[in-house]
């Protein structure tokens, strides 16, 4: 199934008569379709601004401002060009059909309504809706891919080009610690290089679905264990201390694999944006079905106006470290996709200078 098939449609019906509302509400309910309501074009506006709605059912005939206005409007917006408009209209001259079309809208349905037509109509288009979000989204992740191969892959090459060309031109004039410094610059892109491989060949997997979600009862007091002792290495070279308060018997319902994926991720990150000297920790908390894991951190911290682009494929958001640690672009990615897979959701909060909290949630033991 694809990753909107499952989606609730979100409309906004738009009319100044209640009862046309109340009608058309009463045909679309049935099919499950999440709805909104405004009686007149300044609500109707406010309303799509602040709200992602799927469609929007738009009465012509309305007072102050007319529904033609309206769908000007937002289709000179950005947020709201691309929402398909279908007008409602007792008015069945050519020449208003025509204009409304001119003005970008989709499709039109006149009243009294025919409840066969109306969902008919609306179905088709919000189809229309779907499979144009899921191009967009192919579409961003193809960018992605293709920029990730064009500049991310070939830095760490030009590092092996460059510093072994070095080397081997110089190799008798630079002394023991000189030549380790450049094998060491060597070693860390080679880790880099391999580490962006790593998530490019997981994400793509994910893409094309060859990574099955396989789920098990485990134990988060081990995973977090292991994967403090798999970072304690990076984190003692910055000194910053690593802990955990997750107890021994926290058990979820998730795929092993992808829980330690997610994990070393995130803990990863937080070494990464934290400064010498700062801490890392793991910690969980029961939230109803769920059992909430928390990695926080005394890092660098977030913008706000970045936070929401983070687990956004087609935004590219890789930092330098606090110690010109490199990144791939994709661990926080790859970890919104296999949180979802497990039927949890991920979130932060972040603060600039105070530090970031990440948290994600996993159906706890016993409720699969």
């Amino acid at each position: 199934m694809g990753k909107y098939d499952d989606k609730k449609f979100k409309i906004l019906i738009v009319d100044d008569v209640p009862k046309n509302i109340q009608v058309a509400a009463n045909i679309l309910q049935r099919e499950g379709y999440q709805m909104a309501f405004a009686q007149n074009g300044k609500t109707a506006i406010a309303q799509a601004q602040s709200n992602q709605f799927d469609l929007i059912l738009l009465d012509i005939m309305m007072p102050d401002m007319d529904g033609f206005e309206v769908c000007r409007y937002l289709r000179e917006e950005p947020g709201t060009r691309d929402i398909p408009i279908i007008f409602l209209t007792a008015r069945t001259e050519s020449e208003s059909i025509i204009k409304g079309f001119e003005l970008g809208a989709t499709d039109y349905v006149t009243k009294p309504f025919n409840g066969a037509e109306l969902l008919a109509r609306v179905r088709t288009h919000l189809e229309l809706r779907r499979a144009q979000q899921e191009l967009q989204e192919a579409n961003a992740t193809k960018d992605k891919f293709f920029s990730i191969i064009a500049h991310d892959l070939k830095n760490p090459f030009n590092v092996f080009l460059g510093l072994s060309k070095l080397l081997l031109d110089s190799y008798d004039g630079f002394d023991n610690e000189k030549r380790k410094n450049i094998i060491q610059s060597i070693h860390q892109a080679s880790e880099n290089g391999y580490k962006l491989l790593e998530d490019l060949l997981e994400w793509s997997r994910i893409q094309t679905g060859k990574i099955k979600w396989r789920p098990d009862y485990i134990d988060l007091y081990t995973y977090a264990f292991e994967n403090i002792s798999f970072l304690e290495a990076g984190a003692c070279n910055k000194n910053i201390t690593l802990h955990s308060d997750i107890s021994k018997g926290t058990l979820v319902y998730a795929d092993p694999n992808m829980v330690t994926t997610v994990i070393r991720n995130l803990m990863s990150n937080a070494v990464k944006f934290t400064d010498k000297g700062g801490e890392v920790r793991i910690s969980s908390e029961t939230a109803g079905d769920y059992e909430e894991v928390i990695i926080s951190d005394t890092g660098i911290g977030i913008e706000e106006k970045n936070m929401k682009q983070l687990f956004r494929i087609g935004v590219h958001q890789s930092g330098l470290g606090t110690a010109g640690e490199q990144g791939t672009g994709l661990g926080l990615i790859l970890c919104k996709e296999f949180v979802e897979k497990n039927r949890g959701k991920i979130s932060l909060d972040s603060e600039v200078g105070r530090g970031s909290v990440f948290k994600f949630t996993l159906p706890k033991a016993g409720d699969e």
